[in-house]
């Protein structure tokens, strides 16, 4: 492994994280734990991750909603391991993006065999998206990778949460976000006066963007739902 990869382990258990854990780091990786899943989703935004084990019955936030935030924005691995058996879970957690499904109790040799298949993908799919930039026609070019957003070939002076903002929305064309969507996954806080706060960072980034709300050429609003973009993306 030329460059350590990294885990994060979303268990409520302290004694399956603890054993997942030491496994892993006796297997190369670099491993970090969190025991809810709003916990889980703070690390995931702040730290760089090349796969994500959850577990489906976690505190504050269960897996199926952590599963589905961490989709919104990346393509990472997510193996969803439970003791859950039912099929409409598995039917569910991979409907919401995760890539696998392991059922408790599970080996270690198993456990290691799927997480080496995942990143084999991933690895591939990395190296294929560091070498492109996702354009648009009316001159707009996103790179995810170094966060930068050009508006006919010159880079726009975004925020952080501009760029968070647009890059939600952009990764998920056409699918309508509400207010209290966006500012809850931006911003990892309850709506409380939100509204107002996704308000004002939508229209700086249409001004930024010289898009028009009556004529939209990224982001639309819908009425009395929210905001959707529908960038024509170039082939």
């Amino acid at each position: 492994m030329h460059k350590q990869e990294s885990i994060l382990i979303v268990e409520d258990d302290y004694d399956i994280a603890r054993i997942m854990s030491d496994h892993l780091r006796k297997e190369g990786y670099d491993t970090t734990w969190a025991s809810t899943g709003k916990e889980g989703f703070e690390d995931f935004k702040v730290g760089e991750y090349s796969l994500v084990i959850v577990d489906l019955m976690l505190p504050e936030m269960d897996g199926f909603s952590l599963c589905e935030k961490i989709r919104l924005e990346s393509e990472v691995p997510l193996l969803i391991v439970s003791a859950r058996l039912e099929e409409e879970n598995k039917v569910r957690g991979l409907g919401l993006g995760a890539d696998d499904y392991l059922t408790k109790p599970f080996g270690l040799a198993e456990l290691s065999a799927r997480i080496r298949s995942h990143l084999r993908r991933y690895r591939r799919y990395m190296i294929q998206d560091e070498e492109e930039i996702q354009r648009f026609s009316r001159g707009l070019a996103i790179d995810y990778v170094k966060r930068v957003v050009y508006l006919n070939g010159a880079p726009l002076m975004l925020t952080a949460k501009e760029i968070d903002v647009l890059f939600l929305l952009a990764r998920n064309p056409f699918q309508t976000f509400t207010k209290v969507d966006i500012y809850e996954h931006i911003w990892q806080q309850e709506d409380s006066e939100g509204n107002n706060t996704v308000t004002v960072h939508i229209k700086s980034l249409r001004d930024k963007l010289k898009d028009q709300t009556r004529a939209s050429k990224f982001i639309q609003t819908v009425w009395g739902e929210g905001y959707r973009f529908i960038g024509d993306q170039l082939s």
